[in-house]
């Protein structure tokens, strides 16, 4: 009795282990590389959804539930700003703060119904300092109203394919028919981070704008963003908080050696700073952005002549594995002459291990007409 009595008891212990491991291995989740080589690597995250894209290329390399319609609170923001920023005629322009902007509930600038402010200086105090009012204030001047403002970034998010993507507020407070996914996020990120005015907002750590009314006549705005300070060469962009969406964010960080950047989205993530770190360093210690077109000057054959032709440059993120298992092949689709400088003449394929990663056009870099035997004798004849 006593041997079965001990061997119940390890078996209990045993048990107890696992489920536990278990526990622990399912609350603390796993993202997975969802390359296009089917290559599967491991990036931990206790974020309910994550998403980690290059942004040159756009290439996924981690994620986690990254297509599962969430809040985002005020990472809502990113939208508004891009949107507003690609509307607005006059940046620094001073405008007058409607009525409808003060007093807006959640985080704040503190507006004042009349006084005034440029478009630029409403944008850091939203990107900043998160401000509701200053994403009521963007909203109605950008648009006349919220509502058509709404509208215009909800058909903004149908032009980049954001098809997991609705927004009713300008500034992300909750609602149940708000929602967005960490891959919509890291794709309007990416692609607002190309705009030269919004990366520069949102990689201020601090500034001052004006406060008309106020005591002091400025307003000072320190960055929320603890990850500028968190990692040598980040660079942004929003953090985001409700009860329900939990504590959001979205980070970028940049490498000056190749110009990769990566970015980081993080949906309900408690420790989002660190782990955003955490996910940054693995990605740039694991990926360079390399150029598939640096032999860009081809010679392809049309007709009975050899044409000269270029491809444009194209930068992907690989590991030095990957990259050293790189293999190309050429397409043409132009076989007969004549051809003109600048035209379509083919594509090339990119591959690892022989699984297509993308492709490029193919362009003819001269004109070059017909000069076979049989039209070389028609103009002959034409000319006898």
């Amino acid at each position: 009795m006593k041997v079965v009595k001990y061997f119940l008891c390890a078996f209990a212990y045993i048990l107890a282990i696992v489920i536990s491991s278990f526990i622990i291995f399912k609350s603390f989740g796993f993202a997975y590389c969802y390359n296009k080589n089917d290559e599967v690597e491991p990036y931990q995250t206790t974020a309910e959804a994550m998403c980690l894209m290059e942004v040159n290329s756009g290439r996924i390399i981690a994620g986690k539930n990254q297509d599962v319609k969430l809040p985002m609170a005020s990472l809502t923001k990113i939208i508004t700003a891009i949107v507003a920023i690609e509307h607005c005629k006059d940046l620094d322009e001073k405008l007058e703060i409607p009525k409808e902007a003060q007093g807006i509930e959640g985080s704040s600038i503190y507006l004042r119904s009349g006084e005034h402010l440029t478009m630029r200086e409403l944008l850091y105090g939203l990107m900043l300092r998160s401000g509701n009012d200053a994403a009521t204030a963007i909203a109605i001047l950008t648009s006349k109203n919220v509502e058509s403002f709404i509208q215009l970034c909800n058909e903004f998010c149908k032009t980049l394919n954001l098809i997991n993507t609705n927004l009713v507020t300008p500034s992300g407070l909750h609602d149940d028919n708000h929602y967005t996914t960490a891959e919509d996020l890291a794709k309007v990120t990416a692609y607002a981070l190309k705009n030269n005015i919004f990366a520069q907002i949102v990689s201020t750590k601090f500034t001052r704008i004006d406060d008309e009314l106020g005591k002091y006549k400025h307003r000072d705005l320190k960055n929320k963003n603890k990850f500028l300070a968190m990692m040598e060469g980040a660079d942004g962009v929003k953090t985001g908080y409700t009860k329900k969406a939990g504590r959001c964010f979205v980070g970028s960080v940049s490498r000056e050696e190749d110009g990769m950047q990566i970015v980081c989205v993080l949906l309900n993530c408690r420790p989002m700073f660190e782990e955003c770190r955490l996910l940054c360093e693995r990605a740039m210690e694991e990926y360079s952005l390399y150029n598939l077109s640096k032999d860009n000057q081809l010679n392809i054959p049309i007709g009975d002549q050899n044409i000269s032709a270029k491809v444009d440059d194209v930068y992907y993120p690989l590991t030095q594995e990957e990259y050293a298992n790189i293999s190309y092949k050429q397409v043409i689709t132009k076989t007969d002459l004549p051809v003109t400088e600048g035209e379509k003449i083919g594509e090339i394929h990119f591959f690892v291990d022989k699984k297509p990663i993308l492709c490029n056009t193919i362009y003819s870099n001269q004109s070059v007409e017909e000069n076979s035997y049989k039209k070389s004798l028609e103009k002959v004849i034409e000319n006898f």
